[in-house]
């Protein structure tokens, strides 16, 4: 294997952001490396798993290539097409530290395709960031026995109103809804359960919701575990979200017409977080935005 430290390069910098955190040390990590078209996939890879956090990405290049900035996304077990909060926090780093100036929009080229992302500014710095995602689409419904064994929670926590179904805006979630708060703290993944089920399916992540919350002024309360992803629990997941805000339109959990909401998680791993979604559906097609803040913690350089 090819040493990361090898790689033809002068230097490799790097920042850490709080992605959907309402301030400093809250959300979820991500760590941001900037101009590095030299390092190969393999090393990429090492290098997000030396930094152990739920993904970390990579920006090709200072110059825009189509409108957009290459980006890859790697967990520490392997790469991913699209993700949320990498998108936000690396369109802040973008902005922040590579154009320099305010600017209305961030386009990043995934793996996925181009995914826009609107920054809104207070006093001159980025406030909220929004990422409009791919329209959901949906896939196989889940027997709801199964999953509630592989959470190790009864049937009857389950919310039997609305199905167990995979939705994808980009990477496939499975999305579960909760009765209570109480249900969703409780949620422990079997592992040997968990893998047995997502032989299965196209979705490999569980994501879990319920309509209590820890303050008052929120909409839902969620958890999401991936350990197929190297992903144990997730503390703020942007493309999971935008996920559930195609399903909660498409079955009407609100009632009829869109959601303009507030969804907090990582309660559980004390790393709290806000993310907001907005979904509408016009002639057939959901139209999905996920936003949230993000706070720049750390910047370094790997030696």
């Amino acid at each position: 294997m090819k040493s990361v430290t090898k790689a033809k390069m002068d230097k490799l910098n790097f920042y850490i952001v709080d992605v959907f955190a309402e301030e400093k040390y809250q959300g979820n990590q991500l760590a941001v490396f900037t101009a590095t078209p030299d390092l190969t996939g393999e090393q990429m890879q090492q290098i997000a798993k030396e930094m152990n956090y739920s993904e970390t990405t990579f920006v090709l290049s200072s110059e825009q290539r189509a409108g957009g900035y290459d980006v890859r996304i790697f967990t520490p077990a392997q790469e991913v097409p699209f993700a949320g909060h990498p998108t936000l926090g690396t369109a802040f780093i973008i902005q922040r530290e590579i154009i320099q100036e305010p600017v209305e929009r961030v386009n990043l080229n995934l793996a996925i395709g181009q995914i826009p992302v609107t920054l809104h500014y207070q006093q001159e710095r980025v406030d909220i960031l929004w990422m409009q995602q791919k329209p959901p689409t949906f896939h196989q419904i889940i027997e709801g026995e199964r999953v509630a064994e592989v959470l190790n929670l009864e049937v009857g926590d389950l919310d039997s109103r609305f199905p167990i179904r995979e939705v994808s805006t980009g990477i496939p979630f499975m999305i579960v809804p909760l009765r209570t708060h109480a249900a969703l703290k409780r949620a422990k993944v079997n592992r040997d359960k968990y893998f047995q089920l997502i032989e299965g399916t196209e979705a490999k992540c569980i994501f879990l919701f319920c309509p209590e919350t820890n303050k008052p002024e929120n909409d839902l309360s969620a958890r999401m575990f991936g350990d197929y992803l190297g992903v144990p629990e997730d503390p703020a997941t942007g493309s999971a979200n935008g996920c559930l805000a195609g399903y909660l339109v498409e079955y009407g959990y609100f009632g009829e017409g869109g959601i303009d909401l507030r969804v907090e998680q990582g309660y559980e791993m004390g790393r709290p977080s806000l993310l907001l979604l907005k979904a509408h559906k016009e002639n057939g097609e959901i139209s999905v935005s996920v936003g949230g803040k993000a706070i720049a913690i750390a910047k370094g350089e790997f030696v």
